[in-house]
């Protein structure tokens, strides 16, 4: 990756990207700092270790929802809409439809998600203001704490939007895409305070040395896994017939199916544990010290029992809806026939979708659980060697299964995007 990073420098136009990539990138850590007036931050980061939603808001906006600032909803509404639209469009005829009518289309989708993505902005700036207030960090600044609250929760909204927007401009003028990369930014950052704690934290304390040294060589092992299974795939063999037309002989040649163990990447997390939280936000609404959002965080709360049951469920679940959505045996297996081809061994066909079908199934229960592990280790293992003293709560809390498959994923896509950049240019030097 290194090298490939070198090699972009070289090239003027790929130079420019990267550069305003990076200045787009700083301009929205530099918004992360812009605090909202009317706020107290001591109670604001006491509501926040009351709430594990707020928790997972903090963690992906890089802390800028603890220290109440202007972006402190980050770009955590569009990604949800943008969520809901994609299970949308497997449900809705007419959603289906724009999918596939080209460029036109997924303008249509595009601004239909930006829609969704304010409304998701407002019910979630709702749930944080409410959150604050019964905390008693928002201050009569404006006249009164109820036109304090208001104009807090459109400054949220307001942040949001400029999130999403400074996304769409990354993704238009940098590599990349640009959603993706503040995403991985805020995690970077919030992980990078993490270890900054926990570094100027040790002292001359030598087991808290030792435990930190444990710690990051367990996550290192981790990224290391990650990596390894999301560049994994099995490759079907397909050989095409020889056809001779006229004087020509075509087809004769053989390639693979590429079929990825981890096809679905770190979605089926985010499904089954927004599924899993939605109650929690919807009761949060009413007030984080309601009798159901307690007894809901005790029971099914991150962490539980029960959420380490139904976690790991619902993520195979998820897998399998989402394999079978974006890999479909039949038409694979029609397109082969179709075009002179034929899996060896196995007849054209009903037999070859059959064969696609299982091996499709067997790779994605390998996936499955393979997501199913990740997502259990921060929540159970860290978890667990935290409350023995072994590791330091912070950097447990940092390092998340979400948060580590959003690193690594975004940063392979990265370099892939340098790559191709590179490729094109290479193209166009030998078409000249």
């Amino acid at each position: 990756m290194f090298k490939t990073l070198v090699n972009a420098f070289k090239v003027k136009e790929i130079r420019k990207k990267i550069l305003i990539t990076l200045a787009i990138v700083l301009v929205y850590r530099v918004c992360c700092f812009i605090p909202i007036p009317g706020l107290s931050i001591e109670a604001v980061q006491l509501a926040g270790a009351k709430d594990s939603l707020m928790d997972v808001i903090n963690a992906i906006t890089g802390g800028a929802l603890s220290q109440g600032t202007l972006l402190a909803l980050g770009i955590v509404p569009f990604i949800n809409a943008s969520i809901i639209m994609q299970l949308l469009t497997i449900v809705i005829p007419h959603f289906e439809r724009l999918s596939k009518e080209g460029e036109e289309g997924k303008k249509k989708m595009s601004q239909y998600t930006r829609i969704f993505a304010v409304v998701l902005a407002m019910v979630q700036a709702v749930g944080v203001v409410i959150s604050w207030n019964n905390a008693g960090a928002i201050k009569p600044v404006f006249g009164s704490v109820t036109v304090t609250a208001i104009i807090i929760g459109g400054i949220l909204v307001a942040g949001s939007m400029l999130a999403m927007w400074i996304g769409e401009r990354i993704t238009e003028h940098g590599i990349g895409n640009g959603t993706s990369l503040i995403i991985f930014i805020g995690i970077l950052s919030t992980v990078g305070m993490a270890l900054f704690n926990s570094v100027t934290g040790i002292g001359t304390n030598i087991a808290n040395l030792w435990s930190l040294i444990i710690f990051l060589a367990l996550v290192i092992l981790i990224f290391g896994f990650i990596v390894w299974i999301d560049l994994s795939e099995r490759r079907i063999q397909v050989q095409y017939a020889k056809q001779v037309k006229g004087n020509k002989m075509y087809g004769g040649q053989s390639t693979h199916i590429p079929i990825k163990v981890n096809s679905a990447g770190v979605l089926p997390i985010i499904f089954a544990s927004a599924i899993l939280m939605f109650p929690q936000l919807v009761a949060s609404l009413f007030g984080t010290d309601t009798p159901f959002y307690e007894g809901y965080s005790r029971i099914m709360g991150a962490g539980t029992i029960l959420y380490s049951v139904l976690l790991p469920l619902l993520i195979v679940f998820f897998a399998y809806f989402y394999a079978q959505v974006q890999f479909n045996p039949d038409d694979v297996a029609r397109n082969i026939q179709q075009n002179g081809g034929f899996i060896p061994g196995i007849r054209p066909g009903k037999p070859s979708a059959d064969y696609l079908r299982k091996i499709n199934n067997r790779i994605t229960l390998f996936g499955a659980i393979f997501l199913a592990v990740i997502a259990l280790i921060p929540s159970v293992v860290f978890a667990s060697l935290a409350r023995a003293g072994i590791m330091q709560g912070m950097l447990t809390g940092a390092f998340t299964a979400t948060g580590m498959m959003i690193v690594v994923s975004v940063a392979l896509e990265f370099n892939k995007q340098l790559e191709a950049q590179l490729m094109m240019k290479h193209y166009k030097g030998f078409l000249k």
